[in-house]
């Protein structure tokens, strides 16, 4: 077994108070991702946050590889150092990790249980990725360095707008990215592509909240909400303005969540010379819990594709289709369909479109009744079933023509002449 160095900082140090273990992201340092957010937990944690081997403050030589089971062993090592200097050695914390962090965070829940008491894991998965995408970046990370990443990792990192109002923060982020050493962040990305704990989550009983970034790349919102429902007691919490880094783009919302699940009432101001530069709090992310998004969704379903539909699905429901229903309303229509940056029609138009570009045909009479429901008329439905004729082709086409004259007419299946 190899494991590897862990090293850390303190970001609050009242050590009287309980417990909190920061994670980070790839690329990232504890410093620069979690800041913002110890800065406002202060008064109710103290707050410790690890590095990742080649990482920030964690200039440990990497010359050997390791798995994610290892790494979790090497930052839990970092944390009885941390616990012995409290008085508390073996004792139990708060853990919340961002991407890597958070996956680390569910491998020490499955092989070291009752040491976290709660998580809060964001933007991450019990599966990020495959095998091949790991694979490849670390061949390219070890042959190009770090600095190869930054165009990506900005794709990735930040939803839109965040690095025009907070240069400085993407800034210091980007620069921890660069000074990352080459095979640290490459062992980290082999350690990844054999990181696979889907089958486990069930194991899990600790309380957990699974905060997604509405708009992050890397780990979709679905993919977090197959983690907040395959393990035992799972929360989802989804942050609207939000990619992949949640501790800077969101720190007040990350606090405030990461009080609640330890069971602390957090402040809602920040402990020193106030909120770190270049937080985001101005754009005012919204969290909206599983509940929430489940109920808008039920109202959207129901108002686009009918009750006489809806209920029939729900009746049809079995053990086998529960969950896969449930994600259909919390995610398709909580999460997408009420959004606000499209109308309903527009909504619709998109949708008949690539059901025809995929030949999804099954679901091409559904939405032809919501598209009505939505308000277009039979010639504008028309004109989008021509627009997809050149874009997707005509043999598509086509059969959408016959399923709409079926559908909307209740004729004959009406098929054209090619």
């Amino acid at each position: 077994m190899t494991i590897p160095t862990v090293t850390g900082v303190q970001l609050a140090d009242s050590a009287t108070l309980p417990l909190l273990v920061c994670g980070p992201s790839l690329g990232t340092s504890a410093v620069a991702l979690w800041s913002a957010t110890a800065d406002l937990l202060g008064r109710d944690f103290h707050v410790v946050a690890w590095d990742l081997p080649g990482h920030g403050h964690n200039r440990a030589e990497v010359t050997a590889g390791f798995t994610m089971a290892e790494l979790a062993e090497g930052v839990l090592a970092f944390v009885e150092g941390v616990l012995a200097e409290r008085g508390e050695p073996g004792g139990s914390f708060t853990y919340a990790g961002d991407s890597v962090g958070g996956a680390v965070g569910l491998q020490l829940l499955l092989d070291r249980p009752g040491r976290i008491s709660a998580a809060v894991l964001a933007c991450t998965a019990a599966r990020i990725g495959d095998e091949a995408m790991w694979r490849e970046r670390a061949a390219l990370v070890r042959s190009a360095g770090t600095s190869v990443m930054v165009d990506g990792s900005v794709k990735r990192w930040f939803a839109p707008g965040f690095v025009d109002r907070n240069p400085a923060v993407a800034a210091a982020l980007l620069h921890s990215l660069t000074d990352t050493d080459a095979a640290g962040y490459a062992a980290v990305c082999d350690a990844l592509a054999s990181f696979d704990i889907r089958a486990d989550l069930a194991r899990i009983d600790t309380p957990i909240v699974a905060l997604a970034g509405a708009y992050d790349l890397a780990i979709p919102v679905v993919a977090m909400a197959e983690l907040a429902h395959g393990v035992s007691d799972g929360r989802l919490v989804v942050l609207d303005r939000v990619a992949h880094l949640a501790p800077v783009e969101a720190p007040t919302d990350t606090a405030r969540i990461i009080g609640q699940v330890a069971g602390r009432d957090v402040a809602s101001g920040p402990t020193t010379a106030g909120t770190a530069p270049g937080s985001a709090e101005d754009s005012e992310p919204q969290a909206v819990t599983l509940a929430d998004r489940r109920a808008a969704g039920m109202a959207v379903r129901r108002a686009v594709l009918g009750d006489a539909h809806v209920d029939r699905a729900t009746a049809a429901t079995t053990e086998l289709t529960r969950e896969f229903q449930e994600l259909i309303t919390d995610y398709a229509w909580g999460g997408i369909w009420t959004r606000p940056g499209l109308d309903r029609r527009s909504r619709s138009m998109i949708v008949l479109t690539a059901l025809i570009a995929r030949g999804h045909h099954e679901e091409v009479a559904m939405h032809l009744r919501a598209a009505r429901t939505n308000g277009l008329t039979d010639d504008e439905i028309k004109e989008v079933l021509l627009q997809s004729a050149i874009y997707c082709g005509v043999p598509e086409a086509n059969t959408a023509f016959r399923i709409a004259q079926q559908t909307l007419t209740g004729g004959p299946d009406g098929r054209t002449a090619r």
